[in-house]
C-alpha cells in the first residue's frame, strides 16, 4: 500500500498579488525540493514527477519543475483541471502499488496571473477569436459556467444565501487562527495565504452578486500556488506518514459539477469514523452541497479553513487538500474536490495503517 510520507506547498495568493511575476517552476521548484529533504529522499531516487496544472500553454511543465528541482526524470503533466491535484496522488499510487515505482512526486500547480491569453482560430480565415477556458462538454447548452452551475445547485437544494455567507465567515475565521507553518515553503517572504480576513454579516450583504445566490465573497478568487506530495511504496516509508487507503475519480452530470465528489466519497468511505475532511471549496454552495450529500460531520470539515478563505489555484488545489490533512491528520482522513464538466475526486488517507 502507498504512503504519502511528506508534503508541502506554497502559500495561495490571490492572482495579480505577491507571485505574479513567478513562473510555474518557480512556484513549484522549491516545494519539490522541501518534501525531498524532508523525507531525507535524494534527487537521484526519485522515479518520477507527475503534477496537475489546468491554465498553462502545455509544453509539459512537470518537465520543467523536474528539471529545475534537479531530478533526472521525464516528468508527467496531467489536465483534469481542478481534480488533477489530487488525481497525480492516485496515479502515483498506482505506479507504486504497481511495482512500478518506489518514489513518486506527485501534486500540482498553477499560475493565474501567469496564465496565456487564448485565441481560437477561425476555419473560414477571420480574425482569431479570444476565449477565456476552454469547453468541457461537447455540448454548449450542457457546458454551463461555473458560477452558472453554482447558482442553479443553490436554487434546486434549496441553500440559501445566507447559509452560504455564513460558510464563508467560518472558512475565513477557521484560516486566521490555523497554524501554517510546518506546511508552506516560503516564496518571495510569503509564508501565510494572503487572502484571509474578518467577515461579517453585515460586510457580507453588501458583496456584488455574481449570478443568484451567489456573490464574491461565496466564491474562491483565482489564485497562484503549487503544493506536492512524496508517494512512496509501504516499504520505503517504513510506517511514516498517511497510508493512501482508496480513491477513485468519477463523471458525473456535466451540468452540475458541483455534486460530482458525492459519488467519489460514497465509492470510497463506508462511513467509518473520520477524523478530519478537507472538502474544496470553489463556491460555498459546492462545499455544503458535498458535505450535506455523502452525509459527513460539518465539525471535521476544513478545520484550518477552505477554498473560499485561500483562494482557488485550479490545478494546485486538489493536492493542497492533502497536504492540509498530511500536517493535521491523527486518524482517517477524507480529501475531495469537483471539477468542470461534472468531474469528482476523493481520497481516504489513514494515519495509523502500517
Amino acid at each position: 500500500m502507498a504512503r504519502l510520507i511528506a508534503a508541502r506547498r506554497t502559500a495561495v495568493v490571490p492572482r495579480g498579488g505577491a507571485f505574479t511575476r513567478l513562473s510555474l517552476e518557480d512556484l513549484a521548484a522549491p516545494v519539490v525540493q522541501a518534501v525531498l529533504a524532508d523525507a531525507g529522499v535524494t534527487p537521484g531516487q526519485v522515479d518520477d514527477l507527475i503534477l496537475s496544472n489546468a491554465l498553462g500553454a502545455g509544453g509539459n511543465p512537470a518537465r520543467r519543475v523536474a528539471l529545475a528541482a534537479g531530478l533526472d526524470v521525464a516528468g508527467l503533466t496531467i489536465d483534469r483541471q481542478c481534480a488533477g491535484g489530487l488525481d497525480a496522488i492516485l496515479l502515483a499510487r498506482a505506479l507504486v502499488d504497481s511495482g512500478a515505482a518506489q518514489i513518486v512526486v506527485a501534486g500540482g500547480v498553477e499560475s493565474y496571473s501567469r496564465r496565456p491569453l487564448r485565441l481560437a482560430t477561425d476555419p473560414d480565415g477571420g480574425p482569431p477569436v479570444p476565449y477565456d477556458e476552454a469547453p468541457f462538454t461537447p455540448w454548449p447548452d450542457r457546458d454551463p459556467g461555473m458560477a452558472e452551475a453554482a447558482a442553479s445547485l443553490s436554487q434546486r437544494l434549496g441553500i440559501s444565501r445566507e447559509r452560504q455567507e455564513a460558510w464563508a465567515i467560518d472558512s475565513h475565521d477557521k484560516a486566521l487562527k490555523s497554524h501554517q507553518s510546518a506546511e508552506i515553503v516560503p516564496i518571495t517572504g510569503v509564508t501565510r495565504d494572503a487572502f484571509p480576513r474578518r467577515l461579517s454579516p453585515q460586510l457580507l450583504a453588501r458583496a456584488p452578486v455574481l449570478l443568484g445566490g451567489i456573490t464574491v465573497a461565496t466564491a474562491a478568487v483565482a489564485a497562484d500556488a503549487a503544493a506536492v506530495c512524496l508517494v512512496v511504496s509501504n516499504r520505503m516509508a517504513q510506517g511514516r506518514g498517511l497510508a493512501i487507503l482508496r480513491g477513485t475519480t468519477v463523471g458525473g452530470d456535466p451540468t452540475e459539477p458541483g455534486t460530482a465528489p458525492v459519488a467519489a466519497i460514497r465509492k470510497i468511505w463506508h462511513g467509518e469514523p473520520l477524523h478530519r475532511a478537507e472538502i474544496m471549496e470553489a463556491y460555498a454552495v459546492q462545499a455544503i452541497a458535498v458535505v450535506d450529500g455523502a452525509g459527513i460531520d460539518p465539525a471535521i470539515v476544513n478545520s484550518g479553513g477552505g477554498g473560499l478563505a485561500r483562494g482557488h489555484p485550479v490545478g494546485a488545489s486538489g493536492a493542497i487538500l492533502a497536504v492540509r490533512l498530511f500536517h493535521s491528520l491523527q486518524g482517517r482522513g477524507l480529501a475531495a474536490i469537483a471539477a468542470a464538466g461534472g468531474i469528482g475526486t476523493a481520497i481516504l488517507f489513514d494515519a495509523s495503517s502500517a
